[in-house]
């Protein structure tokens, strides 16, 4: 496997990771752990950039003049990289939330 192919694949496996750990940053929230929650948001953000890294070789490859073939994989890659980016954002404005949940919680009881 090579040039489009090997940069997709990078791509899919960098942003599924990083997707995998937005949502652990989630239900670390949830259960009220938010050192954790952050933690993880935070090395999630390790593998967005290397997913983008890869990303952009592929726009600096066809800026360049190498026309690249249209892919499927690559479609699917793409897709991932955004939705993993919204989740994302999402995701930090739920923990967000949680933690105001609690503060207000933690007044009303006390």
């Amino acid at each position: 496997m090579e040039g489009i192919e090997l940069a997709a694949f990078t791509l899919i496996s960098e942003v599924g990771t990083a997707k995998s750990l937005i949502m652990e940053g989630l239900y670390a929230a949830r259960s009220g752990d938010f050192e954790t929650a952050e933690e993880k948001l935070k090395e999630s953000r390790t593998y967005l950039n290397n997913g983008h890294k890869a990303h952009s070789g592929l726009i600096q490859e066809e800026a360049s003049g190498n026309k690249l073939e249209f892919s499927l994989i690559l479609m699917h890659a793409e897709d991932q990289m955004m939705s993993t980016e919204t989740i994302s954002d999402l995701v930090a404005e739920m923990i967000r939330m949680y933690k105001e949940m609690k503060e207000i919680r933690t007044l009303a009881e006390g």
